[in-house]
């Protein structure tokens, strides 16, 4: 299985640079880094109303990506609190 390319949308860089603690943040890049390997991972859910876009939890976070299979990238879109993240 080719590892995939990860992209991230600028708005989502900020997104993920000002939430919640350090451990957070990293906790949560390690598992965007895990998209590369598998981007349909274990407890990861298919968005309804969008092509392969899909969510991933992290604790109270979220993170919005979508796959894109022809060219092997995962473009994350959004990352943030579980009760704003769908606004």
């Amino acid at each position: 299985m080719a590892e995939y390319r990860l992209l991230f949308k600028t708005s989502a860089a900020k997104e993920l640079a000002t939430l919640g603690t350090r451990a957070d943040r990293n906790r949560i890049i390690a598992r965007i880094r895990d998209l590369s390997v598998d981007p349909r991972t274990r407890g990861c859910e298919k968005l309804a109303g969008y092509a392969d876009r899909y969510r991933i939890r992290q604790g109270n976070f979220r993170v919005v990506y979508l796959i894109d299979d022809g060219h092997h990238e995962v473009t994350v879109y959004k990352i943030a609190d579980r009760k704003s993240v769908f606004r």
